[in-house]
């Protein structure tokens, strides 16, 4: 690890001014990734910004329109909360079944929906990888890729976007509240986490001296009707093969809107819009949760290693959908 120097703010406001002063200067709060990264020697930042000290990062609120959490609010705390659990199951599931409990009990909610890859190229200096050093090439795409992306993906870049929470975060609209040295502004979900194409080092639309200092959830009822589903290699603390964030609101047995996003298999947060249109209308029935599931992996690009994955997350969004009916 290269040396650096240390910042410890106390508001954004010193926040943004420190990260202001330095080219190469990172925000660090819980700091799964990036030490991971750092200890890698895939990150190398000159100054470090520890915003854990900043009180205001730890707002938590539920009202009856929206949710709001503040950046710091750790994964835990939000898992285990009563009210998430019973009007917003899909959430407490996601991060349940996110990483393990000693890392939910470190991880906060802003920085987690920024976690990068897994993808064992792109954490490995000795291997091209156009993420980590652009131009280079990507070694997964003609090697080891059986967990790699089969959505979103382009001929520079296939890595997976590995998080749950900005999953069920793109099922149910969420947006972000960010601050900068040149003011504040609301992100979009949809918007916030881009598709490798050319560029596969730019993985979000944040400036390197912008800060996450928000996460906002719009409130609805239909969101009991939710659920988290995940599958994965064991049973506990591993990244998904598959996964599916699924919310319903239905009218008797037939679907008034829907919400699907999948997540394990794609660039980015991966919203199903397709699969959510086919629902709109129908009596849910298994038959009709297998042809959404059909059509959220209908663009997928897939190699000989991870083909696998397109039959398996059509019956993960078809249980999800069955699961939520049920919660109904």
């Amino acid at each position: 690890m290269q040396r650096f120097s240390y910042a410890a703010p106390k508001s954004v406001k010193e926040a943004v001014s420190a990260i202001a002063v330095s080219d190469r200067a990172k925000f660090l709060a819980g700091g799964p990734t990036l030490v991971d990264l750092m200890k890698n020697g895939v990150e190398a930042p000159s100054r470090l910004i520890d915003v854990t000290g900043i009180s205001e990062l730890n707002e938590f609120v539920i009202d009856g329109d929206e949710l709001r959490f503040g950046a710091l609010v750790r994964m835990s705390t939000v898992a285990d909360h009563p009210d998430i659990k019973k009007r917003h199951p899909v959430l407490s599931e996601a991060l349940w079944r996110g990483a393990s409990q000693q890392l939910r009990n470190m991880a906060t909610l802003g920085g987690n929906v920024l976690q990068r890859t897994r993808c064992a190229y792109f954490r490995d200096v000795q291997y091209p990888c156009n993420k980590r050093e652009p131009a280079t090439g990507c070694s997964a795409v003609g090697g080891v890729n059986r967990g790699h992306a089969i959505l979103g993906t382009s001929d520079d870049c296939i890595a997976v976007y590995p998080g749950d929470w900005a999953t069920a975060l793109s099922a149910l609209d969420a947006s972000f509240d960010t601050v900068s040295p040149r003011g504040a502004r609301t992100i979009s979900i949809r918007d916030l986490h881009v598709e490798p194409g050319r560029t596969p080092h730019i993985e979000t639309t944040l400036a390197p001296d912008e800060m996450i200092v928000r996460t906002r959830i719009p409130a609805r009822n239909a969101y009991r009707a939710s659920t988290y589903q995940k599958i994965r290699d064991r049973a506990s603390y591993a990244f998904a093969l598959t996964s599916a964030a699924v919310a319903l609101d239905m009218d008797g047995d037939h679907v008034r809107d829907a919400r699907i996003a999948i997540g394990g298999v794609a660039t980015k947060p991966w919203r199903a819009r397709d699969a959510e249109r086919s629902l709109i209308g129908f009596r849910l029935d298994a038959q009709i949760a297998h042809r959404a599931g059909e059509l959220a992996y209908a663009g997928a690009r897939t190699t000989t290693q991870n083909a696998f994955r397109v039959p398996l997350g059509i019956a993960t969004v078809e249980k999800a959908l069955m699961i939520a009916r049920a919660r109904a």
